[in-house]
């Protein structure tokens, strides 16, 4: 059981005594406990191939939601006006600061620079859960205005809806020659060449076999390769650990009603309510075990990790509420983010997002952001526990 008393001194401390105060009361508390126990509620058991111990009749089951979910959604990128505000405000200097240019542009650096280091050669590259494919045909048309069209985009996704709208989208932008749509899910995924570059675009989280894909990817990518990822890290079905669950829930109470309502939901919720939504489907499945895997099983070159208690006021689900012309919502958000900032950078919670580049073998300056780490950023339990899944 956790001190219900403490939900209601968060939001106090942090407002009369300040962010250092409150991050201090929060290492103090944590400090006095094993973190890895007393912070990891009973998750079900794992087998080693991923699937929950559950049945591949389960898996079919999951993988019909999964399929239902997406058949008719056209845009799974769209985002609330507030998110922009503060993605330019706290996530473009880190972004800066390591020199990414946006995700998209990242892909497609890389692809460059494989293409340029074998001028004569076809580039094969992959993408791993293209979705709707526009990253995938925004990538191509990027290369090809450089001057680069020697590639070949294997497209690799297990809607066929969604692949059928990214074939239409390729060629209404006469991109088709460079790209190949592959209808398959992981499992049955057959890698019978070697990548270039794989990426993978915010769909690791919906994969439940991820030992099986990340040993499929170290395979292709083979000693020159690289695996590219921009992704979702934090807590399975994207709900918060209770670390951050107390400072959420304590914001919640004191905050006005009118950034309540819940427009996925379609529900106004007068307390928050730690929505699991892996339910019936494959939504943020594993999310909590790619980045340990990930260490695990490569090499970082590049790595950023940001974000936590931030993302609930500013997704698809509340962020509508927030109206980014106004002063006091752009305020409200902008004490929101930087107690998530000072939280992360002490270490109390860990980051739920991740842009990463990653061989399969060690490199001489792999690039990071201050002091977050790839290490730094694992939440203990979830390291202990993924690799012990790996055997």
């Amino acid at each position: 059981m956790f001190d219900t008393g403490l939900l209601q001194r968060v939001w106090h401390i942090w407002r009369n005594e300040g962010r250092a105060a409150l991050i201090d009361r929060m290492r103090q508390r944590y400090r006095r406990t094993n973190v890895g126990m007393l912070l990891h509620p009973a998750m079900p058991k794992r087998s080693p191939c991923g699937c929950s111990g559950s049945s591949d009749l389960e898996y079919a089951d999951r993988l019909k939601g999964e399929l239902a979910n997406f058949r008719n959604v056209q845009n799974v990128h769209d985002l609330p006006d507030i998110f922009h505000y503060w993605s330019q405000k706290y996530l473009l200097p880190k972004f800066v600061a390591l020199n990414i240019p946006g995700v998209t542009e990242l892909f497609v650096r890389y692809v460059a620079d494989a293409c340029r280091v074998k001028p004569g050669e076809m580039c094969h590259v992959a993408s791993l859960g293209t979705g709707n494919c526009e990253a995938e045909v925004a990538m191509a048309e990027q290369l090809v205005a450089s001057g680069i069209t020697r590639f070949q985009l294997d497209c690799i996704e297990v809607n066929p809806q969604m692949l059928a709208r990214g074939r239409a989208l390729a060629a209404s932008k006469q991109m088709l020659p460079y790209l190949k749509f592959v209808e398959s899910d992981v499992k049955h995924w057959e890698c019978d060449k070697q990548y270039s570059v794989i990426v993978a675009n915010q769909s690791l989280h919906h994969f439940q076999d991820l030992e099986v894909l990340f040993g499929k990817v170290r395979l292709a990518i083979g000693h020159s390769g690289v695996f590219v990822v921009s992704d979702v890290i934090g807590r399975n079905g994207h709900m918060r650990w209770p670390e951050a669950l107390e400072v959420v829930q304590e914001v919640w109470r004191t905050m006005p009603d009118r950034y309540k309502y819940n427009h996925l939901l379609s529900r106004y919720e007068p307390m928050y309510e730690n929505w699991d939504c892996s339910v019936g489907g494959f939504e943020g499945i594993r999310a909590q075990d790619i980045l340990p895997l990930l260490t695990h099983t490569f090499k970082f070159e590049m790595f950023l990790a940001y974000g936590n208690i931030i993302d609930i006021f500013i997704d698809r689900a509340f962020g509508h509420n927030f109206d980014a012309q106004v002063d006091v919502d752009r305020a409200f958000i902008d004490r929101i983010a930087q107690l998530d900032e000072e939280l992360l950078a002490a270490g109390t919670i860990k980051p739920t997002h991740l842009i990463a580049s990653m061989r399969n073998s060690s490199t001489m300056n792999r690039q990071v952001y201050r002091h977050f780490t790839p290490d730094f950023c694992l939440r203990l339990e979830d390291s202990a526990g993924s690799i012990m899944k790996m055997g």
